[in-house]
């Protein structure tokens, strides 16, 4: 997801994982500085007040910030986040697939998603977007609802904004919860991953004041144990994002030997995961493709645009992208994600 940017005196992205807690309001094990020296408890309250000022209630300002701590596990976790590519390049794309598109993830989506069928197939009509790509999220995001973090939220967020290395976000991130939780939310509800994200598609708060959506009619957009309503707000997600209904997310490509594919390589720059999409080629035409070698091996449109993308190299699997893969990137900014929740979608339904 693509966080939006807030106020003033702050910083920048953000990275989605789940990873094991100590508990939610366990003091700091250390204690660290904020990168300008600013106490904790003294920033804690200029986010108080700017919670106050967007008209978040005192008393939920009071109730999800009482006691609050440091967490040096969570400014562990955000700074040893890995990159996408070393000095050796980038990570093999079928052994991370292997591992991440294996019989359990495959069997878990295809029950699910037999399980609420009918479901799936009313959200398709409703917002465009496939069961089984909403059914690859759940699973990617939370292994089917079994996993979702039991980080204290509003402590992790507070302990990231403080820190200072992505204060802008995290900053608007921790005032996008304190509405969510003025919603009525008990702060026990109110956990998930190190970095902020809840719920079924663990979706940032600030991601679920925008889209999060009541599924079945009951006038509230419960994430967190509701699947009518987990389906209904990642479909939204995806419509946001401008999924185009009808289009798979990408098909497999037959390339001819000796296909020189360096000489397609786009000559645009990304606004939004440049390193990501610097990896794919320049987009044309399936047919456009065809005329040069590169064949499509699903039902597309000759007129369809799309990247060739072969990750591990010449000789290797191939894929001809749509618009639809770079909406998934809208989920998560990189394209092993992008790749595993495609190809686990496929997996769901053959």
């Amino acid at each position: 997801m693509i966080p939006r940017t807030l106020s003033a005196a702050i910083l920048v992205s953000l990275v989605f994982s789940i990873a094991g807690a100590s508990p939610a309001m366990a003091p700091a094990a250390a204690q660290v500085a904020s990168g300008d020296n600013l106490s904790f408890d003294a920033y804690l309250e200029l986010l108080k007040a700017r919670a106050l000022g967007e008209g978040v209630s005192a008393a939920t300002v009071e109730r999800m910030t009482a006691g609050l701590t440091p967490n040096t596990r969570v400014i562990q976790l955000d700074q040893s986040q890995p990159g996408s590519a070393t000095t050796r390049g980038y990570p093999s794309m079928s052994n991370y697939i292997a591992t991440h598109v294996d019989a359990a993830r495959i069997g878990g989506g295809r029950s699910v998603y037999a399980q609420h069928r009918d479901q799936l197939a009313r959200i398709e009509r409703e917002y465009g977007v496939p069961g089984q790509v909403v059914i690859a999220i759940f699973g990617h995001e939370t292994s089917y609802g079994r996993v979702k973090g039991n980080f204290d939220l509003s402590r992790s967020l507070a302990t990231l904004a403080w820190e200072g290395r992505r204060r802008e976000l995290f900053a608007g991130e921790f005032i996008a919860l304190m509405k969510v939780a003025d919603k009525g939310y008990p702060r026990s509800q109110l956990v998930g991953s190190y970095a902020g994200a809840f719920g079924n598609p663990q979706f940032l708060p600030s991601v679920y004041l925008r889209l999060a959506t009541d599924g079945d009619g009951d006038g509230r957009a419960d994430i967190f144990n509701n699947r009518a309503d987990t389906f209904a707000s990642i479909a939204n997600y995806f419509r946001d994002a401008g999924w185009r209904a009808g289009q798979p997310w990408g098909v497999r490509a037959a390339v001819p030997s000796g296909f020189d594919v360096t000489a397609y390589r786009t000559r645009l720059v990304s606004p939004v995961c440049p390193r990501v999409h610097e990896r794919l080629s320049r987009w044309m035409t399936v047919a456009e493709w065809r005329a040069v070698g590169v064949v499509a091996q699903g039902g597309l449109a000759d007129d369809v645009m799309v990247s060739l993308f072969q990750p591990d190299g010449p000789g290797m699997p191939a894929w001809l992208l749509t618009g639809n893969y770079r909406a998934i990137l809208e989920y998560n900014c990189s394209s092993y994600y992008a790749m595993s929740v495609g190809l686990l979608a496929d997996e769901i339904v053959n």
